[in-house]
């Protein structure tokens, strides 16, 4: 999927209607929508969906193309037994199957998507491991170890300069790149963590059991929570959770800007709009010319996080899961006239 342009400085300007038009009446799920906008749930937690017990904790997701339909995938964030899920969609917007991709990991968070149609799951623990994974069911999951042992977050290709983005969930936590030898081939590469003076400096040691990664290298710049992640653009998206603010790293020019607060999980449309997942249950529109209006509201799921924001390959359609705690969790669909 390609994206324009976000314009990356200037303050964010806090709009009316958007480009939509405000949400309706909530329906019977609890969505509220912009008028033309239709909404489903396509998984609840603990539910069968094609066979398949849909997880708990629904967190990280991302979609990939699948012939003429396309495939949504989703972490769990359960200790121990927590893994990733995909429900595979035909091209009229029916289930078609629903399967793990990972399981037998730990607090698997968010993650990122990779140009090669693999999906990176991201462990929470203590020192956590990144998981390529095979959105499609043929191969098994590999660990990504020289992307570092840590409690992983959020991760997200730049293809432009052949490195991967990965956030930091601890209160003094860092920001990431992983540079690998041959672009498509996460075996083996360099990580490098984002210092104060907007250069990046080599890791010596990712996988070290007694020094962690934020702490070797003295100049490192420090973020309270690491969360969300998304690449479009030339910049790299993330959202850090002391303060719930959401950061633009401008990879030309290696800059960094705080853009807003309250924001939980971020993703880009074709359009070049941001769509961010705020505190209440709600998501913004961040349009390219940096106005932020409301586009859908989730009533009756008071306290839930509203996670996993992905929009299908042709950008028609719009999957997020709203969690409460390490049980409760549904799956959503959004469709309607997008702008392209």
């Amino acid at each position: 999927m390609s994206h324009k342009t976000l314009l990356r400085t200037g303050p964010l300007l806090q709009g009316g209607a958007g480009p939509y038009g405000p949400p309706g009446r909530p329906g019977p799920d609890g969505l509220a929508l912009p008028p033309g906008f239709f909404g489903r749930v396509v998984a609840r937690s603990g539910q069968k969906v094609a066979g398949l017990t849909w997880h708990a904790a629904p967190d990280g997701g991302a979609c990939f193309p699948d012939g003429a339909g396309w495939i949504y995938v989703s972490n769990s964030e359960l200790p121990l037994l927590g893994g990733a899920s995909a429900l595979r969609f035909r091209p009229d917007g029916s289930i078609a199957d629903a399967y793990r991709i990972l399981s037998g990991t730990d607090l698997n968070c968010a993650g990122g998507a990779t140009p090669w149609h693999s999906w990176l799951s991201c462990e929470l623990g203590h020192r956590g491991r990144v998981f390529e994974c095979d959105p499609y069911g043929a191969r098994a999951a590999r660990p990504r170890l020289a992307m570092g042992r840590f409690r992983h977050e959020a991760a997200a290709c730049d293809p432009e300069r052949g490195v991967v983005y990965l956030t930091e969930d601890e209160p003094d936590g860092c920001f990431y790149r992983f540079r690998p030898g041959d672009w498509g081939d996460l075996t083996e590469g360099t990580l490098e963590v984002l210092c104060g003076s907007g250069e990046w400096r080599q890791v010596p040691s990712p996988a070290a059991l007694l020094t962690p990664t934020r702490y070797q290298v003295e100049a490192a710049r420090h973020f309270d929570g690491g969360d969300g992640c998304h690449y479009a653009g030339g910049v790299c998206y993330f959202t850090t959770k002391g303060g719930t603010t959401l950061w633009a790293y401008d990879a030309q020019a290696s800059s960094l800007d705080r853009l807003c607060s309250g924001v939980r999980a971020v993703t880009a449309a074709p359009s070049g709009d941001l769509y961010v997942s705020r505190e209440t249950t709600e998501i913004h529109v961040i349009a390219p010319d940096r106005e932020v209006t409301p586009f859908l509201r989730l009533a009756g799921h008071d306290g839930a996080e509203l996670t996993g924001l992905a929009f299908s390959p042709d950008g028609a359609r719009l999957y997020f899961s709203a969690r409460r705690g390490r049980t409760d969790g549904c799956t959503f669909e959004v469709t309607g006239p997008f702008r392209p």
